[in-house]
């Protein structure tokens, strides 16, 4: 008896077909296509980048200076030609940092950082707010006016929050200024926090550039950790998200019932938490890689019980720069409670204003600005009382419930579709929706409610997972990275080889 088996096809198995010009393309500035972390061609070239990096270790200076033509292709990737703006910076910091260190008298200090603060506001106002400002003042004299083309270099929001800082840090004789100025270049121009922070200070990496650290074996298994932690919450939460569900309805508010505006809001209120985050938590992770430790950036910000709390936990290095390098200047709370009060506005409408150019951002900035004063004075009125469960879980939900609101005002267009959602939330909310919601998003409900589970959970749980994974093998912390790696490529539609052609 014979067996008829089925005709299978011959699989003609070829190595990768790499395509020259097509490779040539990729490696070139694409302003659609920043050199991202979660990119294809990022973990790509990371990975020879490591490789290299790891052979320099013991040559100091080729180390460093290696770092830096990486960390400037990495930002021309992203930005152009305004890589050499970025090393324009680093020419003038270093120099009146040498200046600032010598002078003597209080009234040429104070003229060196008066003028490092107009070089960096200046060029915030030019490239990121110009074309706002000048819109406004043509609109209060009625008339026409067209928007400059104008490159807005990447992350130029944080390079110049650092190199003020350097200088403040020198005049306040915090720090020493650094005569080294591959050193110097080295600490701004690095890449893990260029593009999206956290906001490095010189006083806390100099030391370490100066020292040539390198990565231990814990430092390691905590970066690859933190590696995983933030392409899921960068790309399978904050990405799917915004891309399957937060944006259809910001942009189109009066299409959908107020129970969906409701969770949209919820949605991009941990939508945003996870994109910040999952890129710091990214930036921290490599950098530990490479040897250099950072401090956290975010600590479960929606768990607070009051909105002082909640910066206390969000984008903590942007916090605590706005109240180190502006409100204490301006005088913080050792003033009258009128101008504490003031000051804390100031503070807030004008780190609004930092992460854009628009005027939804100062009112996302003057809510919370509102927010931190109505709960100083209620905490003034009221006394002390002893806390309770069941009076934390109460807090939480009231200062959730009002960060979310403030977002609202972050990512929505203009204030006509914050007041469409608003009347389709309290005018217009049908909860009975809701099955066929659940039954019709129910990836973009497990994603939601997996994502608050994650961060509502006790704190052992991350770190008991932090635990489990970093006492793995190596090997098995690397396969663990690739299968997550590999689960992305399932839920973004793999750009993870750009410049190469699969055959079967």
């Amino acid at each position: 008896m014979s067996i008829d088996f089925p005709n299978i096809p011959d699989i003609d198995w070829q190595l990768p077909d790499v395509d020259p010009e097509r490779m040539a393309d990729v490696l070139q500035y694409d302003a659609a296509n920043p050199l991202l972390f979660n990119t294809g061609l990022f973990m790509l070239l990371f990975a020879a980048f490591i490789g290299v990096y790891a052979l320099l270790s013991r040559f100091k200076y080729l180390k460093m200076v290696f770092v830096i033509l990486f960390s400037l292709y990495f930002y021309y990737k992203s930005s152009a030609e305004c890589c050499f703006i970025l090393l324009g910076v680093c020419v003038s910091d270093y120099l009146l940092g040498i200046g600032l260190g010598s002078a003597k008298r209080i009234w040429l200090r104070k003229a060196v950082v008066l003028i490092n603060v107009l070089i960096n506001l200046g060029m915030l106002a030019y490239f990121k707010y110009f074309n706002l400002l000048a819109q406004t003042v043509a609109e209060f004299a009625d008339k026409e006016f067209d928007a400059l083309d104008i490159i807005l270099p990447a992350g130029i929001s944080f390079f110049t929050f650092r190199s003020i800082s350097y200088i403040v840090d020198i005049y306040r004789r915090q720090i020493e200024p650094c005569r080294d100025f591959l050193a110097y270049t080295f600490y701004l121009t690095f890449f893990p926090p260029l593009l999206a922070g956290p906001v490095v200070r010189a006083k806390d990496m100099l030391p370490q550039v100066h020292a040539n650290p390198r990565a231990t074996r814990a430092m390691m298994a905590e970066g690859l950790f933190l590696i995983i932690c933030g392409l899921v919450k960068k790309v399978v939460v904050a990405d799917y998200l915004s891309q399957n569900f937060v944006d259809r309805v910001f942009d189109s508010p009066a299409l959908f019932s107020g129970f969906e505006n409701m969770l949209a809001v919820y949605g991009f209120s941990i939508q945003l938490y996870c994109d910040f985050s999952g890129y710091s938590d990214m930036a921290i992770g490599i950098a530990l890689l490479l040897g250099y430790n950072f401090l956290d950036n975010f600590r479960s910000p929606f768990k607070s019980q009051n909105p002082s709390e909640f910066w206390r936990r969000w984008h903590i290095s942007l916090s605590s720069w706005l109240r180190d390098y502006l409100y204490i200047p301006l005088g913080g709370n050792r003033c009258s409670r009128f101008r504490k009060n003031a000051n804390l506005m100031t503070t807030m409408v004008l780190g609004g204003l930092w992460h854009g150019a628009s005027w939804m951002y100062m009112i996302w900035g003057g809510l919370h600005g509102s927010f931190l004063i109505v709960h100083k004075e209620i905490k003034r009125a009221l006394p002390p009382c002893r806390p309770t469960w069941w009076r934390r879980v109460f807090n939480v939900f009231i200062t959730f419930n009002l960060i979310a609101f403030a977002f609202m005002f972050f990512r929505a267009r203009s204030m006509e579709s914050v007041e469409q959602m608003l009347g389709q939330i309290f005018g217009d909310f049908h909860l009975s929706v809701a099955p066929a919601f659940v039954s019709g998003y129910l990836a973009i409900v497990l994603v939601m409610a997996g994502a608050f589970l994650m961060h509502f959970a006790p704190e052992n749980w991350t770190r008991g997972l932090k635990g489990l994974y970093t006492r793995m093998p190596l090997i098995i912390q690397t396969v663990v990275l690739a299968i997550v790696i590999l689960i992305i490529i399932q839920v973004r539609g793999s750009d993870i080889v750009p410049f190469v052609y699969l055959q079967y």
